[in-house]
């Protein structure tokens, strides 16, 4: 079947999971190759135009006959325009229909996948190699996967007319067929290079454009327009060879069919002049000839197009032959506990641990800091405990099912996370605090920002709720930006709060309110955890988890961790671990359990002892 051919064409290896996608398209691709032999018959029309009009019109001096065949040619060439315009707008609907199909799940594996999607360095390639299968789809591609088939047919017809013009129309095929292959050999490598370099060259420009502000204020342009140039070049070197070799392929077959053209031409005459065939065999032939070779010559033009389609359809099967994660049961909301089992984790791709044999449990009203130096690991152990990251080995569990068995939407439903960049996504105040869900009344949306004390602050802001804020939040400042992720962070009331450096761009007023936020948690019955530096950020928290190099050193009471443990404990890079003992100065009310729950503490800690 033709739509087996094009998915087949698209991507011939790695199984044929875009066929599957294109395979609904049956009946629209049936029509598409019913439409496009009857444009190839309609084709002919011209030849025998002007046969009928030597062999008749001419020796008959008949303009009645002259005006019967004109008036048949126009309408079968307004026959030809109206079935070329439906074709283009059925494969126009077999393009919206993949991207349909693919366009929800490119997305969440761009977002969610990125490493098990290898999207190397660039997010957003699967997005653009959608975009490309589609515009292929689109274009004048597809049609010559159709016309190829009436390639034979049109020989026969030369064959008819006389055998030196079939014969001549054969060999001009088998060299233009020739040229497919060379087209098809000389552009694979390139065109593979050519997206790989163009996905670093637009990594390297997201790069520099989101620190636009650092460059322009300290000098750094020139140096950084020669790492653009580095970046660019290969990009730019390996399009040129695409389109130079495609270029000069098309231009070679171009050449090449103008030159049978008019040899058929000279051939007809001479079989004329030999009378072994009619006047207007020489004309006929001629079109014949030009139109047998045509899907030939639209293949080499368009094989740029099919080559960067085919990369990007590989890349797209790959995606959708992953298995899909199984639907999940519905649980219930955790309420109770949070247990680490000596899990481990990495990196998605990576094979080195950031974070090993983590094994700690919270209670509801419990809250854990996790201290230690630059990268000994927290902001790993922040990423597993919200199921971002998955353990190589161990479970974390939340009332005892492991992450991996809640279904994603659902789990974040009961997760409040903030990493280190607070990054806001362009919207409003409200649909960013919100999370974008479009269910969530006012009252919910004011509740978190209260719980987060930054009400205030977003009613002085020009519009309130409905402010909208550029890209990651760029029309507030640091500490507003942070503050909303907070807001964000606490909407819905999730029982697990996990914060990554929470106060890094707090002033003391912001950190105030952060330590309420987090008492407030704990009080109805949820579970804090903060990953810090400042000492400030574990105010609100009962219990410390020290990490050195990736490893968990000591978990428990906080006073207790921080009075005996971390003295220790050497400051690497000097100061972060230095600066930790200070948090014992926090006030007293901050350190004390702040429920019945939070009272348990104790009792709780030889759970999460190391052994």
């Amino acid at each position: 079947m033709a739509f087996d051919l094009i998915g087949r064409g698209l991507h011939r290896a790695n199984g044929n999971a875009l066929v599957e996608v294109i395979r609904p398209c049956r009946t629209a691709l049936l029509v598409v190759g019913l439409l496009s032999g009857m444009l190839n018959l309609l084709a002919l029309s011209g030849s025998f135009y002007m046969l009928e009009v030597y062999d008749r019109v001419l020796p008959s001096h008949s303009l009645a006959t002259l005006a019967g065949l004109t008036a048949l040619i126009v309408l079968l060439y307004a026959f030809h325009g109206l079935f070329d315009l439906i074709r283009g707008r059925l494969l126009l609907t077999v393009g919206a229909h993949v991207d349909e199909a693919l366009s929800e799940r490119t997305f969440r594996a761009t977002l969610l996948r990125p490493g098990e999607a290898s999207l190397g360095s660039d997010g957003a390639q699967l997005v653009r190699d959608l975009d490309q299968v589609r515009a292929f789809l689109t274009g004048g591609g597809p049609a010559v996967f159709f016309d190829l088939p009436w390639l034979p047919v049109y020989l026969a017809l030369c064959f008819l007319f006389h055998v030196w013009i079939g014969a001549a129309v054969l060999v001009g095929a088998l060299l233009m067929v020739g040229l497919t292959l060379v087209a098809e050999a000389a552009v694979r490598g390139p065109t593979r290079e050519a997206v790989a370099a163009g996905g670093a060259r637009l990594h390297v420009v997201a790069c520099l454009s989101r620190n636009a502000e650092a460059v322009r204020a300290m000098g750094m342009l020139p140096e950084l327009t020669r790492v653009w140039d580095r970046a660019s070049r290969p990009y730019s070197r390996h399009q040129e060879r695409v389109a130079a070799t495609t270029a000069g392929l098309g231009a070679l077959s171009r050449v090449l069919r103008m030159l049978i053209q008019s040899l058929v031409l000279g051939l007809g005459a001479c079989l004329v002049l030999r009378q072994d065939a009619t006047g207007g065999v020489i004309v006929a032939s001629s079109i014949l000839a030009t139109r047998a070779l045509a899907p030939v010559d639209q293949a080499i033009g368009h094989w740029k197009g099919f080559a960067l389609a085919r990369q990007s359809a590989r890349r797209l099967t790959a995606l959708l032959a992953a298995p899909e994660a199984p639907p999940r049961m519905a649980l219930p909301a955790p309420r109770a506990i949070l247990s680490v089992e000596n899990a481990s984790v990495a990196p998605p791709g990576a094979a080195r641990l950031t974070a090993a044999d983590i094994r700690f449990t919270l209670e509801s009203g419990q809250g854990l800091g996790i201290v230690g130096a630059s990268a000994s690991g927290k902001s790993s152990l922040a990423r597993l405990l919200v199921g971002i990251w998955a353990p190589v080995r161990g479970t974390v569990r939340l009332d005892g099912s492991a992450l991996g068995d809640w279904d994603p939407d659902a789990l974040g439903r009961h997760i409040g996370y903030m990493p280190q960049e607070s990054e806001l996504l362009p919207g409003t105040v409200a649909a960013n605090i919100a999370r974008f869900r479009p269910d969530a009344g006012a009252e919910a949306i004011i509740a978190a920002a209260r719980a987060a004390n930054v009400h205030a602050m977003i009613q002085a802001l020009p519009a309130g709720y409905q402010t909208r804020i550029g890209e990651r939040g760029t029309d507030l400042s640091a500490g507003q930006r942070q503050r909303i992720a907070l807001a964000r962070a606490l909407f819905g009331n999730p029982f697990l709060v996990v914060l990554d450096e929470p106060n890094s761009n707090l002033d003391g007023e912001g950190e105030q309110a952060l330590t309420d936020a987090l008492m407030t948690v704990r009080r109805r019955g949820g579970i804090v955890v903060v990953v810090a530096h400042r000492p400030s950020a574990l105010a609100a928290v009962d219990r410390v988890l020290v990490m050195g190099e990736g490893r968990m050193l000591t978990v428990g009471p906080k006073e207790t961790v921080f009075a005996h443990t971390l003295k220790a404990v050497p400051p690497a890079g000097g100061r972060a671990a230095a600066q930790v003992p200070a948090a014992t100065q926090a006030p007293a009310a901050a350190q004390a359990p702040a429920s019945p729950q939070a009272s348990s503490a104790p009792r709780a800690q030889t759970a999460g002892a190391v052994s």
